[in-house]
């Protein structure tokens, strides 16, 4: 991977904007920044990345050009121009004028206009449109096929699903053309206020571009697209606003991640990856300040308070409950109308059930843990609600945080009184997702999540309790004693619910017939079997009857993260079956030339495991960058334990020699594995191809879904929650 730095409807006739972004400008020209743009320029396979932001916009534009190994069912030429604010896009599919597939080639080129982007900008009122423009270069003639303007999400919606598109939003697309020869497609959002455009100049008299109806034409060559929005923007944190003082360095050590960073870090929230998530997940920006903690910027305006503060603003106040993910800008003005309300506000998506129980563990570790976060809780408690989420008006952050925390002690207590299967934390009736292994065959159907059950749960009522002792929650102070009692009680008796155990013997012959079967091109590694194969079930009660989803995973890293557990026999056999899996190589475990795997299903008794969880599978035998640093930094903390000034404190596997030595060999054969693949760490996830005897990373669009996805999903190339290799290093003392 290349990488470089360079420096309407009638209802809604009236209707204004009710976002609150934190900035606007109505000024004739653009404003005059203090410091130069910041671009980037990021590829990956048939994905070209081009970022540009400075004081007037953030954009990203993505250029996407098959390759010669490509396969021309799942990539094609497209133009993507996307901006945070508002969670807005544009995208353009091209097709060659011949018909020949595979024949057109687009890139974006340097010239004058930019090297290769520069700022767009039309003064109006009440928002200037703002956006990129650059250069465009066709090598023959082509055709606009499919165009998208309006939101990120109806641009996933196609992309990812059935390609469907709405028609009153495609139906409001105008195609003109102008006597400079440029074409342009515009279109007013359903809020009858904003706009979307985006224009074709030809470069020069061997350029021409023509619209016919709705069909526009291009002959080969170059041409200037102008992109812009004119919805306000979002006040960008620079890299410095981003890290805390000891971390400023990092701007200069890596300045391609601290840019990266920067364009998903805002004043009022932090965004999940670029080009598809450039809005507010709980869950993704929880995870990240957690593994971020040692360089986030902490205090007022800082980083970890936008991350902390865009959680609690957003939390259900009648029961409690995270926000998963917003939707805002013109997609949340469309679901409103789906229920005859005429409305911009934004919309939470509540339906995932284990982002409520990252807020207790992020609040213990920046207001108890950080000594600026501990004289922080006061102002930040009493920060008034409802700016952003209307709903919560009349209540303040303090108020919203406690009530999560009073859903997470109801959910314990009847397990916490009676530990059976029944009381275990359950997906939403009637949802199929429920935590981060969000897809169709995340977690195969199964309605038991194992990581929210075996790790979440247990962490968030340890987190409470320290937070009850400190007086954080008024009112709660039996909560010290009574959520540590639940905790121990969920983290020793929810384990042996999901584990797995298969035979030595019966464990190669698994590993064999999964290779003979075709699905997987390599050794079976079945002679690396020398005992038992122990793992933990993805989940209970799956698809096709299986009560447990027998696919071994890297899950095991939230509860080595996130909790010391205590009961020793249960410590020593849980850490040591976790680092055999890590050290095996695929199909015997999850280690393989590319980083450690997410998911194998290789030992799975019934032939639906094979189907399900593959190469092109979104959480299938694929390598998610956050998974390596949580797994890393859960592997060096439970090592840490065996430091211990009192020998009393450490855990017994420490004197285990076999144990210890297995836990120190997983942990830098993971280590190994992720500097072996550093130039991906940034990326969302990443998948393979097995050939001339190795693992060879490929991206995750190039490979097609498995039977019963609709269409493939593609890789972010900078996601939030990767970007915490820019605090998670290796420790050197454990090598």
């Amino acid at each position: 991977m290349k990488r470089s730095l360079l420096s309407g409807l009638s209802a809604l006739q009236g209707l204004s904007v009710l976002a609150s972004p934190l900035s606007g400008r109505t000024s004739g020209t653009p404003e005059t920044c203090s410091e130069p743009p910041a671009t980037l320029e990021l590829s990956s396979g048939p994905y070209d990345n081009y970022f540009y932001s400075d004081c007037n916009v953030a954009a990203q534009v993505v250029v996407t050009s098959p390759l010669p190994d490509s396969n021309l069912s799942l990539i094609g030429p497209r133009l993507i121009v996307a901006w945070p604010a508002g969670d807005s896009g544009i995208c353009t599919y091209f097709a060659p004028e011949n018909g020949v597939n595979g024949t057109l080639g687009i890139s974006v080129v340097n010239s004058t206009v930019g090297s290769p982007l520069s700022l767009n900008y039309t003064a109006k009122e009440p928002n200037p449109g703002v956006g990129v423009q650059g250069t465009l270069r066709f090598n023959s003639s082509a055709v606009l096929t499919v165009p998208i303007l309006g939101s990120i999400r109806t641009i996933r919606d196609f992309v990812e699903g059935p390609s469907l598109l709405q028609p009153n939003i495609q139906d409001a697309i105008q195609f003109t053309s102008s006597p400079d020869g440029s074409v342009m497609l515009e279109r007013l959002w359903l809020d009858n206020v904003t706009t979307s455009a985006i224009r074709f100049t030809p470069v020069n008299s061997t350029s021409k571009v023509t619209v016919s109806g709705k069909t526009v034409s291009f002959e080969a060559g170059d041409y200037v697209f102008s992109a812009e929005i004119d919805y306000p923007q979002l006040t960008q944190l620079p890299p410095a606003a981003v890290l805390n003082n000891v971390s400023a360095d990092l701007v200069t050590k890596m300045p391609v991640q601290t840019t990266a960073l920067s364009f998903l870090s805002y004043s009022e929230k932090l965004l999940a990856g670029a080009w598809r998530f450039l809005t507010y997940f709980g869950r993704d920006l929880m995870i990240t300040a957690l593994l971020m903690d040692p360089v986030m910027s902490y205090g007022n305006a800082s980083a970890m308070e936008a991350v902390l503060g865009s959680v609690c603003e957003r939390i259900n106040g009648t029961d409690g409950s995270a926000c998963h993910e917003e939707t805002i800008g013109d997609y949340a003005t469309w679901l409103h109308l789906q229920e005859n309300v005429t409305s911009t506000a934004m919309i939470c998506d509540y339906k995932m059930v284990d982002t409520d129980f990252y807020l207790a563990p992020l609040m213990q570790s920046y207001f108890l843990n950080n000594p600026v976060g501990q004289t922080r809780w006061q102002a930040f408690s009493s920060t008034p609600a409802g700016a952003i989420n209307a709903a919560n008006k009349n209540l303040t952050w303090g108020q919203l945080a406690l009530r999560n925390a009073e859903k997470t002690m109801s959910q314990a207590a009847l397990f916490a009184q009676n530990p059976c299967k029944e009381n275990l934390v359950h997906l939403k009736p009637g949802e199929i997702v429920g935590e981060w292994r969000d897809s169709t065959y995340g977690i195969g159907g199964g309605r038991i999540p194992y990581d929210v059950n075996t790790a979440l749960m247990p962490a968030a009522l340890r987190a409470i309790a320290a937070l009850s002792r400190a007086g954080i929650y008024a009112g709660r102070h039996n909560w010290a004693e009574q959520a540590d009692k639940y905790a121990q009680i969920w983290e020793d008796e929810t384990l042996h619910f999901f584990q797995v155990t298969i035979p030595a013997e019966t464990a190669k012959q698994r590993l064999t017939s999964y290779v003979q079967a075709g699905n997987f091109p390599g050794p079976a590694e079945a002679d690396t079997i020398d005992s038992d194969v122990v793992f933990h079930a993805l989940a209970l009660d799956g698809y096709n009857n299986l009560s447990q989803v027998q696919v071994m995973n890297s899950d095991d890293c939230f509860r080595h993260f996130l909790l010391n557990t205590t009961n020793q026999p249960q410590l020593t056999s849980f850490i040591n079956q976790t680092a055999t899996n890590i050290r095996r190589t695929f199909p015997a475990g999850l280690n393989s030339g590319v980083g450690m795997l997410v998911a194998n299903p290789a030992f799975g008794p019934d032939e639906v495991y094979a189907r399900n969880w593959t190469t092109g599978a979104y959480h299938g035998t694929v390598v998610w960058s956050w998974q390596l640093a949580m797994m890393a930094k859960g592997l060096e903390r439970q090592l840490g334990r065996c430091n211990a000034e009192h020998q009393h404190a450490q855990p017994d596997f420490c004197a285990d020699k076999l144990v210890y030595n297995n836990v120190r060999d997983a942990y830098n054969t993971l280590w190994d594995g992720i500097e072996a693949n550093k130039d991906l760490l940034s990326e969302e996830v990443w998948s393979f191809v097995y050939r001339d005897g190795q693992f060879t990373a490929a991206p995750l669009g190039n490979i097609p879904p498995p039977p019963g996805v609709g269409a493939q999903t593609e890789s972010d190339i900078v996601q939030l929650w990767s970007l915490t290799f820019l605090a998670v290093t290796r420790n050197q003392a454990f090598r």
